[in-house]
């Protein structure tokens, strides 16, 4: 059982990224450019979000604690949450929500539409994350919309490298990728073991 303070302490502890960034533009801390730090770190938080998301399932199977499920949502919503406030920030701050801008922005920087690809799959996850939704989906196929997750992965972590490929600097780069490689490897070895025992038995 979890204790009843673990869900809110989650849901504190995801938002405080966001408090230390509005408070770093309210006291002008975030360095140099902040526009572009406010970007950049909002991203950032979005792709760690969704490695954590993808970290429940592995977690709760080598620790035989299913409540660590009840975590995922709130994961994947601060996720989708904290993509949504990257893109506004983009929007914002380096289109001055020009929609043309934006438009000739995706055909000149494919990441952007990379980008974009990744929070458009996110969105109905999001909007499906909800008991009623499982309940009118059905299990399954509430299920196998959500598997689309670790598409939204690797989209995520294909805008992070084609956006650092510039500068080339893929350092952290390939430590999200050594992350999502062994949290999607697992999952291929758990579905061909699951597969391999139905066969057996």
């Amino acid at each position: 059982m979890l204790h009843p303070a673990a869900k809110p302490a989650l849901f504190v502890a995801c938002a405080l990224p966001l408090a230390a960034l509005l408070h770093g533009a309210a006291t002008d801390t975030l360095g140099a450019n902040p526009a572009e730090a406010l970007i950049r770190s909002l991203g950032d938080w979005t792709l760690r979000l969704l490695c954590a998301t993808l970290a429940v399932t592995p977690l709760r199977q080598w620790t035989g604690w299913a409540a660590l499920a009840r975590f995922r949502r709130v994961l994947g919503l601060y996720a989708f949450g904290y993509g949504v406030l990257h893109l506004l920030a983009y929007a914002w701050f380096d289109m001055g929500f020009d929609v043309g801008e934006i438009a000739r922005d995706l055909g000149k920087r494919p990441f952007i539409l990379v980008g974009f690809a990744a929070l458009a799959l996110m969105l109905p996850l999001a909007a499906t994350s909800f008991n009623r939704a499982i309940r009118a989906l059905g299990a399954a196929r509430w299920q196998a919309l959500h598997r689309s997750v670790h598409a939204v992965a690797l989209l995520g972590l294909l805008h992070f490298w084609w956006m650092r490929s510039g500068k080339n600097d893929h350092a952290e780069v390939m430590v999200y990728a050594a992350v999502i490689a062994v949290l999607l490897g697992w999952r291929v070895l758990h579905r061909l073991r699951t597969r391999q025992r139905l066969q057996r038995a």
